[in-house]
């Protein structure tokens, strides 16, 4: 909901990471004719004009996971890809890829599942024990991490602007962690709600860091490996690893409320059609734009929390808000522009 979630929105490329080439016959067409064309398609984002971005429906997702009472997060994320495998399976059985990859690929696709699904779970543990807004900002950080571990591990340019970039990220966190050694115990807060919020923003980085890790290994397979079959690795081990936390930390149990099982189906179809119109967003539109509007995502955080939980956003968190968004957008245009050259 990176995603969409970071996590789930990891299985298509951020700006400036363009995928390697030995794509499948037929894997890059429809994006190729939606570039040479150069206009977007026919479905349009009532918000950006120009394709379906998916902010709306990945906010809303992470709406109902902040709403959902009685059920741990890393069960949310186990019903999460449950829904997803359902809907996989016949996807991969249609596509007739296979359920194990490429061999030179299996380890890249055990490494992504395993961080992706990782990085699903913080997310959904920042989005419970921190404020909607607070998570939101700090998951998109991510873009940052990755382009620094594509420099250390890929060899990719790592230029004075990136840096400029990680610098305002890393400012627009610290306005939102508000550590007391820097802003006083009176700013930050010592009371046990903070220790909870200081526990969602570290989720909330920790799931930016690994979905930039998922970022790089996706980059790192290139084309070579089917869309569905990244989701496929991504959902199972996810489930595989969410029944093993919830049985070591004794969470697991049914929702007792009928709402939150509601909200369960909600987020699992959202989940997916968050995913759905980003990756249809970067088939009929540069990635560029898509990155910009994705932006919106803070947006629709800041009205659901003062819509839905009535609770006012401070000044440090609009101020951190500024901050990643700028690094965002300012990356994001960036790579546009070089990319139009």
């Amino acid at each position: 909901m990176r995603p969409v979630d970071s996590a789930g929105a990891a299985e298509v490329p951020e700006p400036g990471l363009p995928l390697t080439d030995n794509a499948p016959q037929g894997a890059s067409e429809e994006p190729a004719a939606a570039e040479a064309a150069g206009t977007p398609g026919p479905c349009r984002c009532w918000v950006c004009g120009n394709s379906p971005c998916g902010s709306g429906a990945s906010q809303v997702g992470s709406l109902f996971v902040k709403k959902v009472q009685d059920v741990h997060a890393v069960e949310i994320s186990a019903f999460r890809c449950v829904f997803q495998m359902l809907v996989v399976i016949p996807c991969l059985i249609y596509r007739k890829t296979g359920f194990i990859g490429p061999k030179g690929q299996r380890i890249f696709l055990l490494l992504r599942g395993v961080l992706g699904s990782t990085a699903m779970i913080l997310l959904y543990y920042a989005f419970q024990a921190t404020s909607l807004a607070d998570a939101t900002v700090i998951t998109f950080s991510s873009p940052v991490f990755t382009s620094i571990f594509a420099w250390i591990f890929l060899k990719e340019k790592y230029s004075p602007w990136d840096a400029l970039f990680t610098a305002f990220t890393i400012t627009g966190v610290i306005l939102i962690v508000r550590p007391p050694f820097l802003f006083g115990a009176s700013a930050a807060g010592t009371d046990e709600s903070y220790s909870v919020h200081l526990k969602g923003t570290f989720a909330a980085v920790a799931h930016a860091v690994f979905a930039a890790v998922t970022m790089v290994i996706i980059r790192k397979m290139g084309k070579s490996v089917d869309y569905f079959l990244s989701i496929w690795y991504y959902v199972v081990l996810g489930l595989l690893e969410s029944v093993i936390v919830l049985f070591i930390i004794g969470e697991w149990s049914l929702p007792y409320c009928g709402l939150d099982r509601l909200f369960l189906i909600l987020i699992g179809l959202f989940g997916l059609g968050g995913q759905v119109f980003l990756t249809k967003a970067l088939q009929i539109e540069k990635a560029g734009p898509v990155a910009i509007m994705r932006t919106m995502d803070v947006v629709f955080a800041f009205i659901f929390q003062i819509i839905f939980f009535n609770d006012m956003p401070t000044w440090w968190t609009v101020g951190g808000a500024l901050c990643v968004v700028a690094s965002s957008t300012g990356a994001a245009i960036r790579k546009w522009c070089q990319s139009s050259k």
